[in-house]
């Protein structure tokens, strides 16, 4: 009988190790995939999930967009980036708006930021200037 319950036990870790969920930052804790530095900045941070399940974290979304030249973009299930208006809270990168502009700082100095709509990053675009980007267009400048 006790064999039958480390069976079920087993199993049961197995099957929650393989859930293809991203995982949660843990802000103040967790260390960029890329650059290494600690995650702090809740409207930055970014993340991918590869097919496999397993999930890399990233301070900024240039990192991870910097991180993808070193991967094949194939082996990615999903790419999520915080949504600047709404700090904590993931969304689709390859379908958030994007903004660069100097007037908004992100973690490594490339003032990129992710916005979940492109109505939110124009607003932002009329009170601190910069220029606009679809993800399509942030891979060809990122040269993936």
């Amino acid at each position: 009988m006790k064999t039958y319950a480390v069976v079920i036990a087993l199993f049961f870790f197995i099957a929650i190790g393989c859930t293809n969920a991203p995982k949660t930052i843990a802000y103040g804790a967790d260390g960029c995939h890329f650059c290494s530095m600690t995650i702090v900045d809740k409207q930055h941070a970014a993340q991918y999930m590869t097919k496999k399940g397993r999930s890399y974290t990233f301070d900024a979304t240039e990192c991870m967009l910097n991180n993808l030249k070193e991967i094949r973009a194939d082996k990615v299930a999903l790419f999520l980036v915080n949504d600047y208006n709404a700090p904590g809270e993931t969304l689709d990168a390859t379908k958030a708006t994007y903004l660069i502009s100097e007037n908004i700082p992100s973690p490594m100095g490339e003032f990129l930021t992710a916005f979940a709509t492109k109505e939110a990053a124009q607003k932002a675009q009329t009170k601190n200037q910069g220029q606009l980007y679809t993800w399509n267009e942030l891979v060809l400048r990122f040269k993936i």
